[in-house]
């Protein structure tokens, strides 16, 4: 018995550790949270849809690209910034995650 529970204990302790050590991204984003990050934080300039706020456009005299195709490419816009958008700072880790799980669900 006391063998048995010890391997139990060290098959916990292992998968935590595995669990503790993988990466945030690896963990399936969550969509719906990223909607309301965007609708905080993007939406504004890049409308709901993600096809861009003609308006905003013409006040800051550009043009709306549309959405990037690939979670690296979404990812370094809001970090990083483009054009006369600056980085969205706030917007970082499991947020940050959760967004381009929301661009890429408007693509569908």
């Amino acid at each position: 018995m006391h063998l048995k529970l010890s391997k139990q204990v060290v098959g916990v302790a292992a998968a935590c550790c595995l669990a503790a050590l993988w990466p945030a991204s690896a963990w399936a984003a969550d969509a719906a949270a990223g909607k309301a990050v965007y609708t905080a934080k993007c939406r504004a300039c890049h409308g709901t849809d993600g096809q861009g706020n003609p308006a905003m456009a013409k006040m800051m005299k550009v043009d709306m690209k549309p959405l990037s195709e690939t979670s690296a490419d979404v990812k370094q816009v809001i970090t990083e910034g483009t054009g006369k958008m600056k980085p969205v700072a706030s917007v970082t880790g499991a947020d940050l995650d959760n967004v381009v799980a929301y661009v890429h669900s408007l693509k569908k």
